[in-house]
């Protein structure tokens, strides 16, 4: 899906096919779309409307396109519209959830994305290689398990 519009991005906006322009567009759409940062900053801002961790993706991400921009072109800039549509269904998504998660529930859900910036930090000073994109379902099971634990306390008791 993403090749294929990283082909029409080069159709209409390229006067030469050398594919470099959707090559720079689908790059830089994986990179700044894939990854933590971007899930953990996207539910930070729709559900308490902290944008911390999605200005500190910024600052890195410009760096990255700055680099992307050298070998690929304007594809890294017209990627910028997929990014926003991507980046702003997110916290979109998170601010539509929010009415029905508890105080405690978005603490939860703030806990795990706190971990798990730590463990990209730690990635990037290089002390660990965690595959912290494979721990963002966590950020889904948080408050699930927050209520479940009551229900599970309370059939423990029943049971002893």
């Amino acid at each position: 899906l993403l090749n294929r519009a990283g082909k029409a991005v080069e159709r209409k906006f390229s006067k030469n096919s050398d594919g470099k322009l959707a090559e720079g567009f689908v790059s830089a759409c994986l990179l700044f779309c894939v990854g933590s940062m971007t899930v953990v900053g996207g539910i930070n801002a729709g559900i308490s409307g902290d944008n911390t961790i999605y200005f500190t993706k910024g600052v890195i991400d410009m760096v990255a396109a700055m680099a992307l921009a050298v070998s690929f072109g304007a594809g890294v800039m017209l990627s910028s519209a997929f990014v926003l549509l991507f980046q702003g269904g997110i916290v979109l998504a998170a601010g539509l959830l929010q009415p029905i998660l508890s105080e405690h529930m978005i603490s939860e859900i703030n806990c795990v994305g706190s971990l798990l910036i730590v463990a990209i930090g730690l990635n990037l000073i290089g002390i660990t290689k965690i595959k912290v994109a494979d721990f963002l379902p966590a950020i889904l099971f948080a408050p699930i398990i927050y209520n479940l634990v009551p229900l599970l306390e309370k059939l423990y008791a029943l049971i002893v």
